[in-house]
């Protein structure tokens, strides 16, 4: 066993031990262990030195490896590498100058030190390592492990100038089967910039036309539904397609519904909707309540609930999940337009609102509620590019285009209208000679000032 060959004193020793805990080799050099400190010395600076040059060279990027599961598990060992040598370290500079042993007092002071550096240097650890294990349970979870259209690292979109994202808000009652889609945005994100349109598109849009195919074949002059319980409106379709298999043949169930959304939207809009996250209403208030809230401004009072029996006061506020979740549905004393601008805005609100440091803190309670409230097609291969788009997002203009009367008739859609609209919209720069145009009603606006 090593021996406090020079004698320490009960201050030495520990002052020794926790120096050696902030730089190594320090209780080495003490007991005349030359090389040796040195060593270690020159290991601590390296490993600092890369642990600085990871975080500053690669700051940008720390949230794209976060959602890489190979990464994820190669953080965890690099970790666990480190936290061990850490610790064997503090041990056994304790070894080399701990009070002698007829020193009963000080052997059991400078033990319980030594015992506390290591738990202050393992308990960090075991957190860390807790978060990556969550970080990478949640992304096998919801996301598939391969995507369909190989992703290059150099050009992940693939040239696309825009990527579009159909973001469904879906509300299954248990007063009724299956899941309605009440809540139906695309947003198109330009792929450099980030400047984002929202389209937004009402629930009750009637006699929708599907693409080319079955679905279009069995409804030729529009989408009716099938009975009483399916009137035939767009929110209708994703169910009705998870309950036909007809109408998307070859696609697994589960997959039916949001396979002919992407595509009826899409050819609604006249733009290619590449993928899609359904979030399920409750669980939203889930994910909004880990977040620690979101900042609101409501503009008018806004009812909610079956008898009435809530109210938002107009102001800005943090909304609970709760408060949220009827900002967004409620449509007493008004409509389903309104109820769709106010959708917008917490999106728009959420967005903006997500901070690293939130979601760190609340990550496991934020990471269970996302698991259970919401579904995608995004592959993981594609989670580092959308990251990264998603920090673009929170800086750029976003605007934003509803499909509502006067606009159109959700009777009698005019969907050539809708689809001029739409490539006005998505105009990046007026033409050469003319001056920007001035939104009008029937124009995107700045969602911002909207939602001021």
């Amino acid at each position: 066993m090593t021996e406090n060959r020079r004698g320490f004193g009960l201050g030495a020793s520990m002052a020794l031990t926790l120096a050696s805990a902030l730089l190594w080799g320090v209780a080495h050099l003490a007991a005349e262990r030359l090389k040796t400190g040195l060593a270690l010395m020159f290991g601590y600076v390296v490993m600092l030195a890369g642990i600085l040059t990871m975080v500053t060279a690669y700051s940008a990027n720390l949230l794209s490896l976060a959602v890489q599961p190979r990464w994820l598990v190669g953080l965890t060992v690099a970790l666990v590498v480190v936290a061990l040598a850490w610790t064997g370290v503090i041990v056994w500079s304790f070894l080399l100058v701990r009070p002698p042993s007829a020193d009963t007092v000080g052997r059991f002071l400078t033990t319980t030190l030594t015992a506390a550096l290591c738990a202050l240097v393992l308990a960090p650890t075991v957190y860390a390592a807790r978060l990556t294990y969550v970080s990478r349970d949640v992304v096998n979870t919801l996301f598939a492990p391969a995507a369909s259209t190989p992703v290059m690292a150099h050009d992940p979109w693939n040239g696309a100038r825009r990527v579009n994202f159909l973001l469904l808000g879906g509300d299954a009652a248990p007063s009724r089967p299956g899941v309605r889609t009440d809540s139906m945005t695309v947003a198109s994100v330009d792929t450099e910039t980030g400047a984002t349109v929202l389209f937004g598109l009402p629930r009750n849009l009637q006699r929708i036309e599907f693409p080319d195919g079955p679905a279009r074949a069995r409804f030729p002059f529009g989408f009716t539904g099938s009975g009483p319980e399916t009137p035939g409106l767009l929110n209708e379709v994703y169910q009705f397609a998870e309950d036909n298999p007809d109408m998307v043949p070859g696609v697994p169930k589960g997959k039916r519904g949001s396979t002919l959304l992407k595509q009826t939207i899409g050819n609604i809009l006249g733009i290619d909707v590449g993928y899609y996250a359904l979030v399920d209403m409750k669980g939203f208030a889930e994910i909004i309540d880990a977040m620690g809230g979101v900042k609101i401004t409501v503009k008018e009072p806004i009812v909610y609930g079956k008898y009435r029996e809530g109210l938002l006061p107009a102001g800005t506020r943090r909304l609970s999940g709760e408060e949220a979740l009827w900002y967004g549905r409620s449509r007493t004393d008004s409509d389903d337009y309104v109820r769709m601008g106010r959708q917008k805005c917490l999106l728009n609100a959420v967005a903006k609102q997500t901070q690293p440091m939130t979601v760190l803190n609340s990550f496991e309670r934020l990471a269970a509620a996302t698991k259970r409230a919401i579904s995608t097609d995004l592959p993981q291969e594609l989670l580092p590019a959308v990251v990264d788009l998603s920090q673009k997002v929170k800086t750029a203009k976003v605007r934003s285009l509803s499909f509502v009367p006067p606009l159109i008739n959700t009777a009698y859609p005019d969907w050539s209208l809708i689809r001029r609209k739409v490539a006005d919209a998505l105009e990046e720069h007026p033409a050469a000679g003319h001056p920007a145009r001035t939104p009008d009603l029937d124009s995107p606006v700045n969602l911002d000032a909207t939602c001021a």
